[in-house]
């Protein structure tokens, strides 16, 4: 069973197990003073290219880690070197929870959270309930069209910042802001971050999207880690 230890290099490749075999994965450092989250960030749809090297996912992470969270990126089954192949979601989702397994096993007194940028909100979305992260940040979710069924998405019972792009043309904001109007019983109610004149891949708004992310999770952050004074 490939079950690594959790690295602590600033950047780190490696393969973890997965229920339809490996998964190819990055582990980098925060850059921040570290604070004691690791956050898996999940990719969009395989089938139109999308990867954990995605520039929306890679500046999802980086604000991340500037917040003091390390990350980890990984590809879903079928992408990169990830073993299997497209499984519209469902196999997906076992990916994830084989993913989350590992961080908690290897950072047991860290919490997990979450991010997802449009297929990856939707995955993150469905294990949400099941896996309780201590956030969930959801850019872009698909809740209009294709065939992903977002009635039966049972959501976090804790903080979760939505950013959506007003001029997406790949997901329907409005799809997007009707679905979270429909969600007001919840105690938490979603941050909802609405960017105006932005496309679904935030081109030419990246920087604005790092910024977002970074205000939305401050109010959330667990204390920084004590230094070592042997690493000083």
């Amino acid at each position: 069973m490939n079950s690594p230890a959790f690295p602590t290099d600033a950047s780190t490749a490696l393969m973890l197990d997965g229920p339809a075999g490996a998964l190819e994965a990055i582990v980098e450092a925060a850059e921040a003073p570290p604070r004691p989250i690791v956050a898996i960030v999940c990719h969009p749809l395989p089938t139109e290219g999308g990867t954990m090297h995605n520039k929306v996912v890679t500046m999802v992470a980086r604000a991340l880690r500037e917040s003091g969270a390390a990350t980890v990126r990984f590809n879903f089954r079928g992408v990169g070197a990830s073993s299997g192949r497209f499984d519209e979601g469902l196999g997906e989702a076992d990916d994830l929870r084989a993913v989350a397994a590992w961080v908690r096993a290897q950072r047991p007194d860290a919490q997990l959270w979450l991010a997802g940028f449009s297929f990856g909100a939707y995955v993150t979305l469905k294990c949400a309930a099941e896996l309780k992260p201590g956030m969930l940040i959801s850019v872009a979710p698909p809740a209009a069209g294709r065939s992903w069924d977002f009635s039966q998405i049972v959501p976090p019972d804790g903080p979760w910042l939505v950013i959506q792009g007003e001029a997406d043309e790949i997901v329907d904001p409005q799809a997007v802001y009707a679905w979270l109007d429909s969600l007001k019983q919840l105690r938490q109610p979603p941050e909802l971050v609405k960017m105006p004149d932005t496309s679904h891949f935030f081109h030419r708004r990246l920087i604005d999207l790092r910024g977002a992310i970074k205000n939305g999770v401050r109010p959330y952050l667990p204390p920084e880690l004590p230094v070592d004074p042997q690493s000083a």
